[in-house]
């Protein structure tokens, strides 16, 4: 690994601190280097706020404030050229007259996309990209699918037993170990929505918060296209907002908004909503017939499924096939094993 590489690894490490905060904006991390020493660092850490040049040019200390324009800024996407809830990161690298950015991957957003790189050279910036370039782009993943294709990174996710039961028949069964729930709720607190179908929502009765998890909860998605379920259900107390897709009606109530929507291209139509309402990832929990459809489909980006290697289930719901796609890890959880699929 060269200096180069070296130092735009750093700014993935620390883009991903802003993990679950920042969507629908960017992950993004910084780091400014003088004579191959870091003298100021930051990240992109909640929507709204400072980005990531901004924090990393406000942290170098007062000592070090005169080596800004010696310096070289890495940054592990594109700054940006446009004034949007922050001023243009562009101006603020001119203004402290660095002479080299480093870059990861080029930005696709329309407001940004090639003109910050433009601004720069313009300005008569040396400008380097493409340094771990897919490093950089598989950082932002989510971000990515949202602006090439309209629509939210699409996570499937169950748990399942040994012989590829996903639950039973009749009861309620708990799969997935104390460990994996935590991660499954670590999860959770990582995307901007979570989506279940009727049948999981009234058998199940499910909260979809992050509770044993400190993050945020998603926002809960609900399909119920002939508006069958009651409300005295968890999924529409006050602890997250909850948006319910039916075929009946549109309204809002307090923290729950109905959309309507027409069945034939029913997913199609839910995922293209949930991008006009800057939802940029969801991660889908059930149940069976709900996960098969976005499989079927292909709207989904990437599969996580739990199996409890101790665990058989004579007569339940079989769990959907993944023979067919694309396994990348497998990791151990104890008795469970998480597999992740594309």
């Amino acid at each position: 690994m060269n200096n180069d590489e070296k130092y735009m690894s750093r700014c993935i490490q620390l883009a991903k601190l802003g993990e679950g905060n920042v969507a629908p904006n960017p992950m993004v991390g910084a780091v400014l280097v003088f004579e191959n020493k870091i003298i100021g660092e930051g990240y992109h850490q909640k929507f709204g706020e400072a980005h990531a040049e901004v924090n990393c040019i406000n942290s170098v200390d007062e000592k070090s404030k005169s080596l800004i324009g010696k310096s070289t800024i890495y940054v592990s996407l594109e700054p940006c050229a446009h004034h949007g809830k922050t001023p243009p990161c562009t101006d603020l690298i001119i203004k402290n007259k660095i002479k080299k950015v480093v870059i990861g991957s080029q930005d696709i957003y329309k407001e940004v996309a090639g003109k910050g790189i433009e601004k720069l050279r313009n300005a008569g910036v040396e400008v380097i990209t493409g340094i771990l370039e897919n490093e950089c782009h598989d950082l932002n993943k989510r971000f990515f699918t949202f602006h090439q294709k309209q629509r939210p990174y699409v996570i499937l996710k169950w748990a399942q037993s040994a012989n590829g039961k996903i639950g039973s028949d009749n009861e309620r069964i708990f799969i997935s170990n104390d460990h994996s729930n935590r991660i499954a709720h670590k999860w959770r607190s990582e995307e901007a929505a979570i989506l279940v179908g009727t049948n999981t929502a009234l058998k199940d009765d499910p909260s979809l918060t992050t509770r044993l998890w400190k993050g945020k909860n998603p926002v809960r998605i609900v399909i119920d296209k002939e508006l069958k379920l009651p409300l005295s259900l968890k999924i529409f107390d006050d602890e997250a907002p909850t948006t319910i897709y039916n075929c009946k009606k549109n309204s809002s109530e307090k923290n729950l908004h109905f959309i309507k929507l027409d069945n034939p291209f029913f997913l199609k139509e839910m995922l293209h909503s949930l991008y006009e309402n800057n939802i940029q990832s969801i991660l889908v929990e059930g149940g069976a017939k709900t996960l098969q459809s976005f499989i079927d489909t292909g709207l989904w980006d990437e599969a996580r499924i739990i199996t409890n290697e101790k665990m058989v289930i004579e007569s339940g719901i079989n769990a959907p096939d993944m023979k067919s796609f694309s396994l990348l890890k497998r990791e151990k959880c104890l008795s469970d094993t998480i597999s992740y699929f594309s």
